[in-house]
């Protein structure tokens, strides 16, 4: 049985346009199927591992539908494999979409990638705002983080 991703998650993760993705739809180079239920244009999973930039194992595909299905905890997770794959901006989309969610260590990782600058230009400001967010969900290495500053 296939299964079947998101044009916007094939697009994130093969740095494909949209309307590039729609382009192909429409020249059938690449296996789709239209979902009546949900009216929705849906990509078949083999095209990714094709066409992704970054080297996929099963578990990873299986982590991948969770995480267009709209699973905070499997966002942040994929936004952890991409960052693993030096793919900064792939993952900055995904831990965006796990924040919007209120997920804390989504908000932790995001204010580590302003931190440093890691595919995003570096932010002192967003960092700590994102860091003390996760802290007041209780997030601990955020936690240990606030406790560690001082304000004079």
């Amino acid at each position: 049985m296939k299964n079947y991703i998101s044009i916007k998650t094939y697009s994130s993760l093969t740095e494909v346009s949209e309307r590039t993705v729609r382009r192909y739809i429409s020249m059938k180079e690449i296996a789709f199927l239209f979902d009546e239920l949900k009216n929705k244009t849906l990509i078949a999973t083999d095209e990714l591992e094709k066409n992704c930039s970054m080297a996929l194992s099963i578990d990873d595909i299986s982590l991948i539908i969770e995480a267009d299905s709209g699973d905070s905890d499997a966002q942040t997770d994929l936004a952890l494999l991409c960052l693993e794959h030096y793919r900064p901006n792939i993952a900055l989309h995904w831990l965006n979409l796990a924040v919007k969610q209120g997920h804390s260590d989504a908000m932790h990782l995001l204010g580590q990638c302003y931190l440093s600058g890691n595919g995003i230009a570096k932010d002192k400001n967003l960092a700590m705002t994102w860091i003390s967010k996760a802290a007041t969900l209780g997030h601990q290495i955020a936690l240990k983080q606030m406790d560690g500053l001082h304000f004079d």
